[in-house]
C-alpha cells in the first residue's frame, strides 16, 4: 500500500552529505549535474538540455514533497537527488500489500565513485524504516547501469527479478533488475 511521506521540513545529515527538500535557489546547480549526459538517461530521462527543463522538474519536486535534494556539505552545492515514489503498477502484487516506497536517484557525474550515493541511500532507508515504519523499500536499475547497481548492493537490497521498463521520456525499452530490502 502506498504510504504517504512528506519531507517537508526534514533534514537528514550524513558524514558529507545533508538531505532536504528541494528550494528553488536551488535551480542552477540542477541544472548544472542534470544537463550533462548519461546522468538522467541511468534513470530513464533525458538529461536537461535548458533550463526551464530543470524548472519544471525542480517544481514537481517542490510540489510532491517526496524527492531529497542532496547536498555536498563540503561547498554546499546541490549534487543528486533522492526520491521516495508509490510502487510502479507492474510490480508483483503481493508487493502492494506492504508499507512500501520505491526509490529512484541521481547523481552528478562530477561526483560518482565517492561512495556518496550509498551514503545517501542508508540515511534514507533509516529515515523510512524509523519514522515511517515502512514494511520494505524496492529499487531498481537498468541492467547496463552498474554503478547504480553496487549502490544497491552496498546498501543491502536483495535481488528479487528482472523486467522490461519502458521509460517513456526516453522513448526506449530497458531490461531491469529489481531489488527489495525489508525492515
Amino acid at each position: 500500500m502506498d504510504i504517504k511521506i512528506d519531507i517537508t521540513g526534514e533534514h537528514i545529515n550524513t558524514a558529507r552529505l545533508l538531505l532536504r527538500p528541494w528550494e528553488e535557489s536551488d535551480i542552477h546547480d540542477f541544472y548544472d549535474y542534470a544537463s550533462v549526459p548519461g546522468v538522467g538517461e541511468m534513470a530513464g530521462w533525458p538529461h536537461h538540455d535548458n533550463i526551464d527543463i530543470s524548472r519544471q522538474v525542480l517544481r514537481s519536486f517542490i510540489d510532491g514533497k517526496n524527492v531529497f535534494a542532496i547536498v555536498y556539505k563540503e561547498n554546499g552545492r546541490v549534487i543528486g537527488s533522492l526520491g521516495l515514489h508509490p510502487l510502479r503498477d507492474e510490480v508483483e502484487s503481493e508487493l502492494k500489500a506492504l508499507r512500501i516506497k520505491e526509490l529512484g536517484y541521481a547523481l552528478s557525474k562530477d561526483y560518482w565513485g565517492m561512495g556518496l550515493m550509498p551514503e545517501a541511500v542508508k540515511a534514507v532507508i533509516l529515515f523510512c524504516f524509523e519514522n515511517y515504519k515502512l514494511d520494505a523499500i524496492a529499487v531498481s536499475h537498468f541492467v547496463q547501469n552498474e554503478q547504480s547497481k553496487r549502490v544497491i548492493q552496498k546498501c543491502g537490497f536483495k535481488y528479487v527479478g528482472s523486467d522490461k521498463r519502458f521509460a517513456k521520456q526516453l522513448n526506449k525499452e530497458f531490461d531491469e533488475l529489481n531489488y527489495i530490502l525489508y525492515r
